[in-house]
């Protein structure tokens, strides 16, 4: 599996970018962008989502992750639940008001990207 700054810098080099070039269009440093392709610093979640709208793929993608390392899901299993994600649900199970804009956010972002999913009614 390769990791996250293997896949930034693969796909920077598909898109023929320098690490100026790609860090001026994500509004980072120069170096900031050569530690996360040398993996010695990790992005942010707002500029791994950049780096992921940028690329037009998705995070997992940009993680490592691939259809082969899904879990066998139907297309009528298409819920996502904690025990998915292999973790306890946190915050007792009750969101806290600082953290409702972030998963909004989240929310959205994903509809973006899959608008298919929005009126989805199974």
């Amino acid at each position: 599996m390769s990791t996250l700054g293997q896949n930034i810098s693969t796909l920077r080099k598909k898109r023929g970018l320098s690490q100026a070039q790609l860090a001026e269009k994500l509004d980072i440093g120069t170096s900031t962008l050569g530690m996360y392709e040398t993996n010695k610093r990790e992005p942010s979640y707002e500029t791994l989502l950049n780096i992921a709208n940028f690329f037009n793929t998705s995070i997992d993608e940009l993680l490592g992750r691939n259809a082969n390392t899904k879990s066998e899901s139907t297309k009528d299993d298409i819920a996502l639940t904690w025990s998915d994600l292999d973790m306890p649900m946190p915050y007792g199970g009750k969101l806290p008001e600082e953290l409702k804009d972030t998963y909004v956010d989240l929310a959205k972002s994903y509809f973006k990207r899959h608008p298919e999913m929005l009126n989805n009614d199974r």
